[in-house]
């Protein structure tokens, strides 16, 4: 879910912008959601301390969201998704710092992973061009995807939580109903919100794919956090392959061992953590 949803909100953020793809993703999400709460969501009971961590999984989802499609309007891809990929791995660090005893050996592999992020962040590629875009600095896109992997670390962490008191769906309402009213709604009030027809498609499609991905993981973090993290962050390496592909995106050697070394260390850090 995850890995679709990059691919086409990079198609999308590029023809209509991150503003107008955010919240559009946002609006499909909860027309899909609050029906299927209704439907199956069960009794809940939502005390003080259930809906802070909501409030803390909207804002961190929706920044996170915000934070890729900037970077993915001029950023190719496959240097985005290896590097927002280390969620898992800040995720980690924020349960050590919640308490959390980290294991032997993550050090090392923590460090791994930073390395991958500085071999994946240089370029030295000739591109000027990221679709019919002008290509924007790699060190700008880095850190873009850098802090939207910081917010998606603390909305796993949360999610998780969250997953284990209230049924798997209303993880993914936070996020949505924030999204609607704080992005699009204003949006529509001052007249900026922009969906063409081609980016619709993309659009709904990766409204779609957000509420999967967010179900998905908390239904899975119920029976394994671990086995679930380790899947889930193999998205990157699903999105890079298609935009290789489809896209016709180029990576140096370098980047290429970097985002290898992401990918070994996000899933080695967490089967260490089990």
């Amino acid at each position: 879910c995850w890995a679709l949803g990059l691919l086409v909100t990079a198609r999308a953020s590029r023809e209509i912008g991150a503003w107008s793809t955010l919240a559009g993703v946002m609006v499909v999400g909860l027309v899909v959601t609050v029906p299927l709460i209704l439907i199956g969501g069960g009794a809940v009971t939502i005390g003080t301390n259930e809906l802070a961590i909501m409030v803390v999984i909207g804002l961190s989802n929706v920044g996170g969201l915000l934070l890729v499609y900037t970077a993915l309007r001029g950023g190719n891809v496959a240097i985005v998704a290896p590097i927002v990929s280390t969620e898992g791995a800040i995720g980690a660090l924020i349960a050590v710092l919640a308490g959390e005893q980290i294991a032997p050996g993550s050090g090392p592999i923590l460090a791994a992973i930073a390395i991958g992020v500085f071999l994946a962040s240089r370029e030295r590629s000739t591109e000027t061009m990221v679709g019919n875009r002008p290509k924007d600095s790699t060190i700008r896109t880095a850190a873009l995807a850098l802090g939207a992997a910081a917010a998606f670390g603390l909305n796993i962490y949360f999610v998780s939580v969250l997953g284990g008191a209230l049924p798997a769906i209303w993880t993914a309402l936070p996020a949505r109903l924030f999204g609607a009213f704080a992005v699009a709604l204003p949006l529509v009030l001052i007249g900026k919100m922009r969906v063409t027809r081609r980016a619709a498609p993309f659009v709904l499609v990766a409204g779609l794919a957000e509420v999967g991905g967010v179900v998905s993981l908390a239904i899975g973090a119920q029976d394994s956090i671990a086995v679930t993290a380790v899947m889930a962050s193999q998205f990157a390496a699903l999105a890079v392959i298609a935009a290789v592909v489809f896209f016709h995106e180029r990576v140096t050697r370098s980047q290429a061992v970097g985002i290898a070394l992401i990918a070994v260390g996000v899933a080695a850090l967490t089967i260490l953590r089990a």
